[in-house]
């Protein structure tokens, strides 16, 4: 079983996904043991294809910290918060969870994109 540990732990992953804000971008955190590499990654790609598949999905990316690191990061851009409990609530996606190695830990949330003039466009 996963491990799951908030990012803000004043505004748990629950309390943003009943935020209505339009587009959101879901990151995880997730580390995991060397050994657990190659399980995590099956796992992962599985749980992404079941997300693929939902409509509100717009696109997902797994990055890797470098040298062997057993850190990853997922960037998942998502219509909306009611469609990332959607995915959560999908018997699919809630099986592959539980295919994760032991090892894992998760830290999910959300974010919104942020204007700052002249760098990030809204």
């Amino acid at each position: 079983m996963i491990k799951v540990i908030e990012l803000d732990e004043k505004v748990p992953l629950k309390t943003q996904l009943e935020e209505d804000v339009g587009t959101v971008i879901l990151i995880n955190k997730f580390t995991v043991n060397s050994e657990d590499v190659d399980q995590f990654l099956k796992t992962w790609a599985s749980a992404a294809e079941i997300a693929k598949n939902l409509p509100g999905v717009i696109s997902s990316q797994l990055h890797r910290g470098i040298a062997d690191s057993g850190v990853f990061v997922a960037y998942v851009v998502f219509e909306s918060p009611e469609t990332i409990k959607q995915l959560y609530n999908s018997p699919d996606f809630q099986s592959k969870i539980s295919e994760y190695p032991a090892s894992t830990v998760v830290s999910p949330h959300v974010f919104k994109k942020v204007a700052v003039p002249g760098i990030c466009v809204d």
